[in-house]
């Protein structure tokens, strides 16, 4: 507590000190060898982000085929296809700040998500098009596919806009680096 260094959860948090505590002179305490202090914790902090944006990508898929599978009687598989993805993504919003990189939700976050997303709308779109039109896949299963596939550059998109520069999970594992830094950023509020 003294040291100015704050606990935070995650990976980071799970042995009860702060990355960097310890004598520094590569000791046996820690059992890492030395030149590879900074990347296990930066790696696993890593893998559970995108452990925690795979578990967002399947409740938004699921969320998302659901609009459409409801709105696909009503309107043309394209608008059907675009609606649900307007809904679906107003969560994945909220699901990708507060679950996936433990960011604040803010309105220019907000503002700035759809263009974000918009290239995921593209290649989804494009998908669904391609897989409807020339391979001729059944307009109620080609929307999750599209989705499926486009689900990489959500997640590089997304990050780029939801956690602030320097402070991607590589950065979280190192711990805070001052007032301001991401600890604070990283704490879930009301979207402000």
């Amino acid at each position: 507590m003294g040291t100015g260094r704050e606990e935070r959860p995650g990976p980071v948090g799970e042995t009860g000190r702060a990355v960097g505590e310890g004598s520094g002179s590569g000791s046996a305490e820690g059992a890492e060898p030395a030149g590879s202090a900074g990347r296990s914790p930066a790696l696993r902090a890593r893998l559970a982000e995108i452990i925690r944006f795979g578990l967002v990508g399947g409740v938004n898929t699921g969320t998302f085929f659901g609009f459409y599978l409801l709105l696909h009687p009503w309107m043309p598989y394209l608008a059907a296809n675009s609606l649900a993805f307007v809904l679906s993504m107003i969560g994945s919003f909220f699901l990708n700040t507060y679950f996936t990189y433990r960011t604040r939700p803010t309105w220019k976050k907000f503002a700035l998500f759809p263009l974000a997303n918009l290239t995921n709308f593209v290649v989804q779109s494009t998908g669904l098009f391609v897989l409807v039109t020339w391979v001729g896949m059944d307009e109620r299963i080609a929307p999750l596919v599209a989705a499926v596939v486009a689900i990489p550059f959500t997640y590089l998109i997304s990050q780029r806009i939801l956690v602030p520069r320097g402070t991607g999970a590589a950065t979280a594992a190192s711990g805070p680096s001052g007032p301001g830094s991401e600890t604070d950023e990283r704490q879930p509020s009301r979207l402000a």
